[in-house]
């Protein structure tokens, strides 16, 4: 008589086990699932970061060219604003500096090679290669406004601001996004009025 309840006792523990078993699975999967999206998440802020830098970079290589005393200096040679100031006006109203646009702005291109003194930085070339990403420029004269601050004790009416854009952008390899930053630059003139 005793048998059947050791069948019925045998039988409580295994549902108890397979409930068990089924919990830790459940808990199993939703840890792996979720160590598999945090680690998508970080390799996608890698990217990022690493097409943010780029693009910061590229707007400083703009800033060391403006600077250079060989290339201000050199006859045939110009740096980016410049460059920018005699190409097309930028209309804030209508236009937007593109990072994919590279015919009607004055375009820059960081290499892995780095900046050198007296170049104007236009060759093709990868700005890291191991991940590959890719570092340029893009800028735009903007217009001729007074000069706020103290430049008016400086200048007078002779001399104005010429307000430029910089876009920055940088690219990893295979990605189907760009990371762009923009920087706007005043540069001290004489006024064209």
């Amino acid at each position: 008589m005793n048998y059947p309840l050791k069948q019925k006792s045998s039988g409580m523990v295994m549902v108890f086990a397979l409930l068990i078993l089924m919990s830790l699975t459940i808990l199993g999967v939703s840890s792996v699932s979720s160590s598999l999206m945090q680690s998508k998440m970080a390799t996608s802020m890698e990217k990022r970061s690493l097409s943010f830098d780029a693009a910061e970079s590229a707007i400083a290589a703009v800033m060391f060219e403006s600077e250079d005393e060989i290339l201000l200096s050199t006859a045939n040679l110009d740096d980016p604003l410049s460059a920018a100031r005699g190409g097309t006006q930028l209309d804030l109203t209508v236009q937007s500096i593109s990072c994919f646009e590279n015919v009607t702005w004055t375009n820059r291109v960081l290499t892995s090679s780095g900046l050198s003194a007296g170049t104007q930085h236009t060759s093709a070339g990868n700005y890291t290669d191991k991940p590959v990403v890719k570092s340029w420029s893009r800028a735009a004269f903007v217009g001729e406004q007074p000069c706020v601050g103290s430049s008016n004790v400086i200048g007078g009416s002779n001399i104005s601001c010429h307000v430029f854009i910089v876009r920055g952008c940088g690219q990893l390899d295979g990605s189907n996004y760009v990371v762009a930053n923009s920087v706007n630059a005043s540069v001290f003139a004489p006024a064209t009025q």
